[in-house]
C-alpha cells in the first residue's frame, strides 16, 4: 500500500531523507558521504548512482519498501528562474541540472535522485520552491548599471513553508496576505510577499544585510578598489564576500551563540558587530515595507538565528511599528518538502511544468 512520502535533501557532504505519513515524520536519516568518495566525481550530478544506492540501502535497512511511497519529493537546485510552486520533475529540468545552467550545487541532485527513485515504482516526483524562484516585477530588476541585473535568489523553500504555516494558523489564505518574511541563517533573505507572490528580495549571496558568513551590500567604490588592489585574485575576492565575510570576518566565528557569549562576558566590539547585523536586518525589513507601500499584514521571522532572543529583540524594537511580528525559530527543509507535496496532493496548489514556466518567464 502506497502511504508514505519520501523527501530527499542532498547537501555537500551528506544526504538527508525523511519519510512522512501525512504531516507526521516517521523517519529522518542523515547519510554522510566521505570526501574521498566524492572526489572521484567530476560534477555534482555524477554522484547520482552513488547517492541513490546509499538511499536505497538505508530504506531497505529501515524496512521501507519502495512500493510503499506514493510520491518522492526532492530539494530543487540551481534551475533557470521560475515562479514559486511545486514542479513535476521533467526531463528538461534534469537536463538543465546536469548541465549546471546556473552553477554546480549539491541541491542539483535532489530532482535527479527523486525522479530516479520515483520511476522505479511508477509514481510522481516533485521539487518544491527552489532557490531559483523568481517572481520579480521588471521594476525590481533594474540595478543602476545596464550590464548588471538584480536577481532573485532566496531561501524560498523555508520562507514559503513558514508563510503557509502561519496563514493556516490565522485561518487566512496565503494568497490574501501581504507579508515580509525574514530568513536568518548563514545567509539572510528578506522578502516582500504580495498576495502570495515574492515580488522583491535581497539576493541572499550578494545584497541586503551582512550575515554570519556573507558581506551583504558593500560600498561599490571601495569594493572596486579592493578588487583591483592586486592583493587578491578572483577566487579570493569571492570567498571574501561569501564565506569569509560577516561575523566570520569581524569576530572569527559564524556561530551566533558564541558571539552572544562574548557579549555577555563584556566584549564591547562583539556587541557592536552583532547589533550592526541586527540593525541592517531591520533596515532591510523597512525597505521591503515600502515595496508593499506600507500595506504589511505581518512580519514573519524564521531560520536558525531566530532562536537568538538578543538578535530578534533588537529587530523587533526597530520594526514593530510596521506590522505585528511572528517568530518561527529554526528550519526543517525535509518537513518543508513534505508540506509542498501535501499541498499538491490535497489540491491546495496546482502542479507546475518547468518548461512552461521557464519559457513564460524569459
Amino acid at each position: 500500500m502506497k502511504e508514505y512520502i519520501l523527501a530527499i535533501n542532498p547537501g555537500s557532504t551528506s544526504t538527508k531523507i525523511g519519510i512522512f505519513k501525512g504531516n507526521e515524520k516517521v523517519l529522518e536519516k542523515k547519510i554522510n558521504h566521505d570526501l574521498k568518495d566524492l572526489e572521484i566525481f567530476n560534477n555534482v550530478t555524477d554522484q547520482y548512482e552513488y547517492r541513490l544506492n546509499m538511499i536505497e540501502s538505508v530504506l531497505e535497512k529501515e524496512g521501507f519498501a519502495l512500493d510503499t511511497f506514493k510520491v518522492v519529493v526532492g530539494r530543487g537546485g540551481l534551475l533557470r528562474p521560475i515562479p514559486a510552486g511545486i514542479y513535476k520533475i521533467s526531463d528538461e529540468m534534469i537536463k538543465d541540472l546536469k548541465n549546471a545552467v546556473r552553477g554546480e550545487h549539491a541541491s542539483n541532485l535532489g530532482a535527479v535522485i527523486a525522479k530516479g527513485l520515483a520511476e522505479k515504482i511508477n509514481v510522481d516526483s516533485f521539487i518544491v520552491d527552489p532557490v531559483a524562484v523568481d517572481e520579480f516585477r521588471d521594476i525590481a530588476r533594474i540595478s543602476g548599471i545596464p550590464e548588471i541585473e538584480r536577481k532573485s535568489l532566496l531561501h524560498a523553500l523555508n520562507i514559503r513553508a513558514i508563510s503557509y504555516k502561519f496563514s493556516d494558523e490565522i485561518n487566512k489564505d496565503f494568497e490574501e496576505l501581504n507579508l515580509i518574511a525574514v530568513h536568518l541563517g548563514g545567509g539572510i533573505s528578506i522578502a516582500a510577499i504580495e498576495k502570495g507572490r515574492i515580488i522583491d528580495v535581497n539576493n541572499a549571496n550578494e545584497m541586503g544585510p551582512f550575515s554570519p558568513e556573507r558581506a551583504g551590500e558593500l560600498p561599490v567604490g571601495d569594493l572596486a578598489k579592493l578588487c583591483f588592489s592586486g592583493d587578491y585574485i578572483e577566487i579570493e575576492m569571492k570567498k571574501k564576500i561569501k564565506g569569509k565575510a560577516g561575523l566570520v570576518a569581524y569576530l572569527n566565528t559564524n556561530n551566533a551563540i558564541e558571539v552572544e557569549e562574548k557579549i555577555k562576558s563584556g566584549d564591547v566590539y562583539a556587541k557592536l558587530i552583532y547589533d550592526s547585523m541586527a540593525y541592517q536586518i531591520a533596515k532591510e525589513i523597512g525597505k521591503m515595507s515600502t515595496v508593499l507601500k506600507g500595506n504589511v499584514d505581518y512580519i514573519i521571522i524564521t531560520g536558525g538565528m531566530a532562536y537568538s532572543d538578543m538578535l530578534v529583540q533588537y529587530i523587533k524594537d526597530m520594526v514593530n511599528f510596521i506590522a505585528p511580528i511572528k517568530i518561527y525559530p529554526g528550519e526543517d527543509e525535509l518537513e518543508a518538502l513534505n508540506d509542498g507535496a501535501l499541498r499538491v496532493l490535497n489540491s491546495r496548489e496546482k502542479i507546475k511544468i518547468y518548461e512552461e514556466e521557464v519559457y513564460s518567464n524569459d
